[in-house]
C-alpha cells in the first residue's frame, strides 16, 4: 500500500509514542492533561489565575477568553467541518476514561487553543517558557492518547500560533 508523505510521517510520529504508551506514570500524565484542557479549561483557568495577581489580570484574562471563544469557532465549526478527516483509531485498550470527539481530527483543537493561549497568557509575562511547555505537552497529549495524528497537532499548533500571534497585534492595535 503506498501511503502519501503526511501518512508517513503520521506512522513514523505514532510509532516514537508507541515506546512511552504503556507506563503509568506517563499515561496518568498524557490523559490527565488532555482531559484537562478539554474544552480550553485549562487554558480559562490560568486566565483567571493572572486575574487574580496581576494588575491588569482581568483584561488579560477576558482577552484570553473571548479569543479562545474565537478560536474554537474558527476551528471547531470552521475549518472542522471542512476537512473531515478521519481519527485515528487506537490498536490498544485505553488504560483511563477518555472523551472521543466526534468531530473531524483534522486540526488538533487542543493544539490551536494550546498555542493561542500560550501567546496571550505569556505576553509580558517570565514565564513565557512554562506557558508554551505546558501548550506543547496538552498538544502532544492528543498523540499520545490517539485521539490525534501527528500532522493534526501540527497543524493546530501553526494554527494557534498565527492566531495568538493576530490576537497580540489586534490587543495592541485596541489598546494605542
Amino acid at each position: 500500500m503506498d501511503r502519501s508523505p503526511i501518512e508517513r510521517f503520521d506512522m513514523v510520529v505514532d510509532e516514537l509514542f508507541d515506546v512511552l504508551r504503556g507506563r503509568p506514570f506517563v499515561d496518568r500524565l498524557m490523559y490527565s492533561v488532555t482531559e484537562v484542557a478539554d474544552f480550553s479549561v485549562l487554558w480559562h483557568l490560568l486566565g483567571v489565575s493572572q486575574g487574580l495577581v496581576r494588575a491588569d489580570g482581568f483584561e488579560r484574562a477576558a482577552r484570553t477568553s473571548a479569543a479562545l471563544g474565537l478560536e474554537s469557532l474558527l476551528v471547531n465549526v470552521g475549518i472542522k467541518s471542512l476537512v473531515r478527516r478521519k481519527r485515528p483509531v487506537p490498536h490498544f485498550e485505553r488504560p483511563h476514561r477518555l472523551r472521543v470527539p466526534l468531530s473531524s481530527s483534522f486540526p488538533s483543537g487542543h493544539a490551536s487553543a494550546a498555542f493561542v493561549a500560550a501567546a496571550l497568557l505569556s505576553d509580558g509575562s517570565r514565564a513565557k517558557p512554562a506557558y508554551y511547555a505546558l501548550a506543547t505537552v496538552v498538544a502532544t497529549s492528543r498523540i499520545h492518547v490517539r485521539i490525534h495524528h501527528a500532522s493534526d497537532v501540527v497543524g493546530g499548533i501553526l494554527l494557534g500560533a498565527g492566531l495568538g500571534a493576530v490576537a497580540k497585534r489586534a490587543w495592541r492595535i485596541a489598546l494605542s
